[in-house]
């Protein structure tokens, strides 16, 4: 008994999480294990309205099994009707939108969702449901519709005739924080489909850790739609390759191949053999023809696909962009624009659907509605296994309840390090091994790994084996030099489930290789840690190609991002202890390379403020100067502030660690921080001075770097460049 309570526990912790994000008492979670439905259809004699294809093709003969199904061919036919006329009366309405791709993947999406797919609508939140991404998500109107029909609370009629308005729960692309059943946001093309690779990688690093021989906890699968522009994109090939390497057996991609882009076909551009590309990625590849009528097909491959458990499997699905329409299917004129009047009454007829806009058949309804007890069935069912797998298994249990629900273990920080002046100075790069392993010894949920530099980045964690095909289990994950699919896959990781915490690395300047992933993160709430290393020119010798100058300011001025630059020991264990908790902003940590004493008065709970007090010697709160530093150059301020106060004059010392948090605090506090009558401050930080006017005034002196770096030593550097003690010093005397 006091196990099933303690499932029924997790299932309401998800639910309270779920309304909390979206405000809504009727949005719940929910999670079950079923099998593939055998259902068949006698495919259309005639593959109408498909276009010939342009080139040769050279694929793998794939023997396909028919299979057999109970659903009434013209249920089938209207429900994927309903789907195109759904997306075309929404973009319609809207005057804006994309109705091309919705109107060719309407038959491969309603077998996915309807026949195929576990999930509870009435609990887009349930941990064992399996997953979709929409990679081409400017069709998302597709999956809205599915939504819609589905029965997700989420996406009613009234938000389908409110596309793309204000306030909306339809954006113009998928956004995961707006629309309860979205996994995560798409839109810059191959971002999709790598966060569904982190999304699996997910699955299979949980199962191996938590299935046992007489309990399967964590047992779903990915499903992912990408056309030819999120093939076209790097990022695509680079998820796509880590996927074959890692075997991903729970990954299944549709490719929506009909040629047509924003520019036309695309011949004009993309002439590769996609399915040998693939097949030499290490996928299992399967080539359906006829992806506008032939539903076998599409099911007959779903099923090959789930037999093949060693690799991720691509489905190219042959379809017409804009399937339906009698003048513009198979043109770019339909891929992002509303077809108009005269084109929606075209398309109705020649597709013979009398209904009214927004108007779905009644027993197209009565089909679908079986989904909201079929689900809440699901997640029963696995609620009784999990109760049973807790009693069985209670240490097991409760850290994948805790990776489930996000809920930290109590007193976890504890386990950061924390330093004295007088304790050995390090790189912040090593500083933040030291709290990279001591996390991920309490943490169950944490992860992470580097672009091909660990022992650069320094992030191995060194009570973990590898990630890979055969030990999913392990928590290092190997990225190779692939810094922007390394982002993206991390972002699937962080949106599986709340209690994962993936962290990746690289140089802090190759973050330029991974910037669309990272503003993603930022977007989609996905609380990614980024570390980010060899920070400034302090890297010395490998000069400006690998130093990073505009890179601070540009992630200040990033939203939901926090930017932490820590100083020493203390200040690094701060910005992993407010990243860890931090589960809906990414945080960015940029560390050095070079080794930085343990400084006088910085602290953990200093960091949580982002600017605090480190050494003052001033009364009143009327210092006569402010000195404010980041990082390294923390050090030189100090070094300034002594120099000064033997002088004579009242300094104050302020770290500026993370100006995301210290934006946050009340006014009080900034104002004891940073006194409104004290206008002499000087900053002093080895990158862009940008955005610093903001903090020390129009008055006040930035000191720092407005050009590319050099190659040579990095003390040289710092002198060539002006960041020294003396040119703080200058700076404040300038200003008494």
């Amino acid at each position: 008994m006091a196990s099933t309570t303690s499932s029924l526990a997790l299932s309401q912790a998800l639910l309270a999480r779920a309304i909390s994000h979206h405000g809504s008492d009727h949005r719940r979670v929910s999670l079950v294990p079923s099998s593939f439905s055998s259902r068949r259809r006698n495919a259309a004699s005639s593959m109408t309205k498909l276009r010939s294809l342009p080139r040769p093709l050279v694929v793998r003969a794939a023997a396909v099994e028919t299979l057999e199904t109970s659903t009434d061919s013209s249920i089938v036919d209207k429900s994927v009707n309903s789907i195109r006329f759904l997306a075309i009366d929404a973009v319609e309405k809207a005057k804006s939108g994309h109705p091309g791709l919705p109107m060719g993947c309407a038959p491969m999406a309603h077998i996915l969702y309807d026949e195929v797919m576990r999930y509870n609508p009435k609990n887009p939140y349930w941990f064992n449901r399996d997953r979709f991404v929409l990679s081409a998500g400017h069709g998302c109107m597709l999956l809205y519709a599915l939504l819609h029909l589905a029965g997700y609370d989420s996406v009613l009629e009234e938000d389908l005739k409110s596309f793309r308005q204000w306030g909306s729960k339809t954006p113009g692309h998928p956004e995961n924080f707006e629309t309860p059943g979205i996994e995560v946001t798409t839109g810059p093309l191959g971002q999709g489909i790598a966060n569904a690779v982190g999304l699996a990688l997910a699955e299979k690093h949980l199962a191996a850790r938590f299935n046992k021989p007489d309990a399967e906890v964590v047992d779903h699968y990915t499903y992912v739609i990408l056309g030819d522009g999120c093939q076209m994109e790097g990022i695509s090939n680079e998820a796509a390759s880590l996927a074959g390497h890692w075997g991903l057996g729970k990954l299944i991609a549709f490719y929506d191949d009909n040629h047509i882009s924003i520019d036309g076909d695309t011949e004009i551009a993309f002439t590769e053999n996609v399915d040998q590309r693939f097949e030499a990625l290490g996928w299992h590849v399967i080539w359906v023809k006829n992806g506008n009528t032939g539903y076998d097909e599409i099911r007959a491959a779903i099923k090959e696909a789930k037999t093949v458990t060693d690799k991720p499997t691509l489905i190219k699905v042959t379809t017409t962009i804009g399937y339906g329409s009698p003048n513009k299917a198979n043109s770019y004129s339909v891929h992002g624009a509303a077809l108009g009047e005269k084109e929606v009454e075209a398309t109705r007829n020649n597709l013979g659907w009398p209904y009214e806009p927004f108007q779905v058949p009644e027993e197209v309804k009565s089909h679908w509605s079986r989904h909201t007890p079929e689900g809440k069935a699901l997640e029963s069912d696995w609620n009784t296994i999990f109760a049973a797998y807790e009693k069985k298994y209670p240490e097991e249990a409760a850290e994948l309840k805790s990776i489930i629900t996000g809920e930290l273990p109590a007193g976890w920080e504890k386990a950061l390090p924390t330093y004295t002046p007088e304790s050995p100075g390090d790189a912040t790069r090593n500083l933040s091994q030291q709290c990279l392993n001591a996390i991920a010894k309490v943490v169950p949920g944490f992860l992470g790994g580097s672009a091909d530099l660990a022992s650069s980045n320094m992030t191995l964690l060194k009570a973990s084996g590898d990630f890979q095909k055969a030990t999913p289990e392990e928590r290092n994950l190997r990225f190779g030099v692939r810094e922007h699919g390394m982002g993206a896959i991390c972002n699937g990781i962080a949106l599986h489930s709340p209690g994962l915490i993936p962290y990746c690395a690289t140089f802090f300047v190759f973050t330029d290789y991974m910037r669309g992933a990272m503003r993603i993160s930022a977007l989609s709430e996905a609380g990614v840690i980024y570390v980010m290393t060899h920070d400034s020119i302090g890297l010395g010798e490998d000069g400006p190609t690998h130093q990073p100058i505009e890179h601070i300011a540009s992630f200040r001025a990033m939203p939901n991002t926090l930017m932490f630059r820590p100083a020493d020991g203390n200040e690094t264990a701060g910005a992993y202890k407010i990243a860890v908790t931090k589960r809906k902003t990414p945080s960015i940590l940029a560390l050095s390379r070079q080794k930085l004493p343990q400084l006088p008065g910085t602290s953990i709970e200093g960091v949580e403020k982002g600017g605090y007090t480190i050494s003052d010697n001033s009364s009143g709160n009327k210092p006569d100067v402010i000195l404010i530093g980041t990082g390294s150059e923390l050090e030189i301020a100090a070094q300034a502030a002594e120099v000064l106060r033997k002088e004579g004059k009242t300094v104050r010392v302020v770290s500026f660690v993370c100006w995301e948090l210290f934006d946050e605090q009340t006014d009080d506090y900034k104002e004891s921080v940073l006194p409104s009558g004290v206008s002499a401050r000087v900053s002093i930080e080895a990158a862009s001075t940008f955005g610093w006017g903001k903090i020390v005034g129009g008055r006040g002196k930035s000191i720092g770097i407005n050009s590319f770096g050099a190659s040579a030593p990095a003390p040289l550097l710092y002198k060539e460049f002006g960041i020294t003690v003396e040119a703080v010093v200058d700076a404040a005397k300038s200003l008494f």
